[in-house]
């Protein structure tokens, strides 16, 4: 039997565990990124576990997230972050170089690496055949210091792509399709790789777009074969030495197929207030529109400026409109001043952003009241543009620049004839906004730079053996990390402080929850299905650590955030029986017995709630390791105790 090009790289890494559905596996990092709004938690934690030197073949400190600098804050965690990386072995690519994900596949990504990045995106990474996974910053430092990153060793999931996309049709309607067809929880514990040839009619960028909103599937990693299109890329790009081939097996075993046939695809859109709530621009009809923001790691490469250059050329964004265009990469935005494009956008009457994620965090271009916003991004989960009661939907530069121009929701193939857009054979290449590290001879010369809002990583202490609180919070089904850590412009500068950001938790459910948490010293959480998805953000699990969250029980967890309360040292519980979710209501006095024998033999805990009488079962799969970490209080305890 054949194996799956997924199944190749991880064989290829694998250093503990065996290959069973449904096990752990730890596999060998050879590239970490990080970007500032989590970088700055991961590097304090690097620092903790006293590894003085990072120990991968590559790893880059991004700054793309919180550029909007109003206060001394951000360019103090910036001027951190530069300095550990300067001192401890990692390329610094500073403010306005771009966003990690458009830099990263540009300019450091190999096909058939390993690459985990403390960002939920990384999977970008699968356009060019790598196994790319978001983590939490935690995992990430760990796997900078020499250690492992450990999976459930996933389903994989074989997307068999037919035909070519029909004139004015995009890469972001493929992954509409797919999320139209599996929803966001319908990835979870799976790897979506793609085959079929259809793949050879997508270039580099287009596959990364796909890759990337792949993780609104809630997948472990989506990931295309490196095939000549990649290699004509890498040769643009100047790194040609680095490409190899590489493909599944024609007889590999997968465990889910879907097909599609990309000539069918049409112009989509996510609609309010989740990516998979997709539906075809005709459904939806001509609506009046006031805000389009283009950009995000999810559409931002020169491919796609390109083709909104030519929709805009000669034409006036509408009145009612106000358009943003943010390039990708200092790459994109130089290749577009050189070739005119730029001008172009200019004339037409878009704002000009820098290179970063800007308004996909809610770092500023935030809509009107009530807005409707058409955005190029990912996600559109509810107040994350930082207005409440926006609508905001999620559709393709094309449909986007052609609906800038009417006020309206636009289906682009009304434009005609489509033009041969190709990527260029050579890419502008100045890597000056990327500053190498020093030599490990020149470390101890290189001074840490903390500004007074860099706070410690919090204390976490072994697992209780007897947990007896009150329930702090019930929240129901699909909880965002963005619902229990914001973004945002006013949030976002407190990423390296935990106490003071944690004043923020989940707040967008409940203003009274960090007041009353803080109050009870401890208590539990309990949520429905899919808690924690979206953001790799370890805050969602850090503020709740220092409100004193013991537990987390809820029907089921999005894998990142689930990792990211194990590395914290909070419990993940969920419910044998779904039902029992509704014998618990905020305020009821709880109590969990025997945890630590429990944890440690595997077997279900029992739930007393003491306010009703009612005793409820719980499960709390974990790994051998895993066990130990949650008994240790967290992976940083357990890292300095094991990694040598």
């Amino acid at each position: 039997m054949g194996l799956t090009l997924t199944e190749k790289i991880l064989k290829a890494h694998l250093v503990d565990g065996e290959f069973v559905k449904g096990g752990e596996i730890g596999i060998k990092i050879d590239q970490t990124l990080t970007q500032d709004a989590t970088g700055t938690m991961a590097y304090l934690e690097f620092e903790a576990m006293g590894v003085p030197r990072v120990k991968t073949e590559r790893s880059v400190a991004y700054i793309d997230h919180n550029t909007l600098q109003s206060g001394f804050e951000n360019a103090d965690d910036h001027r951190f972050i530069g300095s550990v990386a300067k001192k401890h072995g990692i390329y610094f690519s500073r403010p306005g170089n771009g966003i990690c994900h458009q830099v990263q596949l540009e300019r450091f990504g190999v096909p058939g690496k390993t690459l985990i990045g403390s960002d939920s995106h990384t999977p970008t990474g699968g356009g060019i055949g790598m196994i790319a996974i978001g983590a939490g910053g935690l995992d990430v430092a760990v796997a900078m210091g020499g250690g492992a990153y450990y999976i459930t060793y996933p389903k994989i999931v074989k997307v068999e792509l037919l035909g070519k996309l029909s004139p004015w049709c995009a890469a972001k309607d493929v992954i509409l399709e797919v999320l139209k067809r599996l929803s966001v929880k319908g990835g979870v514990g799976k790897v979506i790789e793609y085959t079929g040839e259809g793949v050879k009619s997508l270039s580099v960028p287009e596959r990364a777009t796909i890759t990337n909103m792949g993780a609104e599937l809630g997948a472990t990693t989506s990931i295309f074969p490196s095939d000549e299109i990649t290699k004509q890329f890498l040769k643009a790009q100047k790194r040609e030495d680095v490409w190899t081939a590489l493909s599944a097996d024609d007889d590999a075993s997968y465990d889910e197929y879907m097909k599609i046939d990309l000539s069918k695809v049409e112009p989509m859109a996510s609609c309010p207030h989740s990516p998979d709530n997709v539906k075809t621009l005709s459904e939806i009809g001509k609506m009046k529109i006031d805000q389009v923001s283009i950009g995000s790691c999810t559409n931002s490469s020169l491919l796609d400026m390109l083709k909104v250059a030519y929709i805009l050329k000669g034409k006036t964004v509408h009145p009612d409109v106000s358009l943003s265009i943010a390039p990708g990469s200092k790459q994109v935005l130089n290749m577009l001043a050189e070739n005119g494009a730029l001008g172009v956008l200019i004339a037409a009457g878009a704002r000009i952003l820098e290179s970063a994620c800007g308004p996909c965090i809610g770092m500023g271009q935030s809509p009107n009241s009530k807005g409707i916003s058409l955005r190029t991004f990912n996600r559109n989960f509810e107040g994350r543009s930082g207005t409440k009661d926006a609508q905001i939907y999620l559709v393709s530069p094309e449909v986007a620049a052609i609906s800038a121009i009417t006020g309206v929701l636009t289906d682009p193939r009304s434009l005609g004839e489509m033009p041969d857009f190709k990527l260029p054979a050579e890419f502008l290449i100045n890597d000056n906004m990327i500053v190498a590290p020093v030599s490990e001879k020149d470390m101890d010369s290189v001074e840490i730079l903390r500004g007074p809002n860099i706070k410690p990583f919090p204390t976490t202490t072994p697992l209780d053996d007897v947990i007896d609180c009150k329930c702090s919070l019930k929240v129901g089904d699909n909880i965002t990390t963005d619902h229990i850590m914001p973004a945002g412009s006013k949030i976002l500068p407190l990423r390296s402080n935990i106490p003071a950001i944690s004043k923020f938790c989940f707040t967008a459910c409940d203003d009274s929850f960090p007041e009353r948490a803080e109050k009870l010293g401890k208590s539990i959480i309990v949520g429905g299905s899919n808690y924690g998805q979206g953001s790799s953000r370890e805050h969602a699990a850090l503020a709740p650590l220092h409100l004193g969250v013991k537990a987390v029980i809820v029907k089921s967890f999005a894998r990142i955030h689930r990792s990211n309360l194990i590395n914290a040292g909070i419990l993940p519980c969920t419910f044998k029986n779904e039902c029992d979710y509704d014998k618990i209501n905020q305020g009821d006095e709880l109590v969990l017995s025997n945890v630590r024998d429990s944890i440690e033999k595997g077997s279900d805990l029992i739930l007393l709630n003491k306010t009703t009488g009612d005793e409820i079962v719980l499960n709390c799969e974990l790994s051998d390791r895993a066990k130990d970490i949650v008994l240790a209080g967290g992976l940083l305890s357990y890292t300095k105790q094991n990694l040598k």
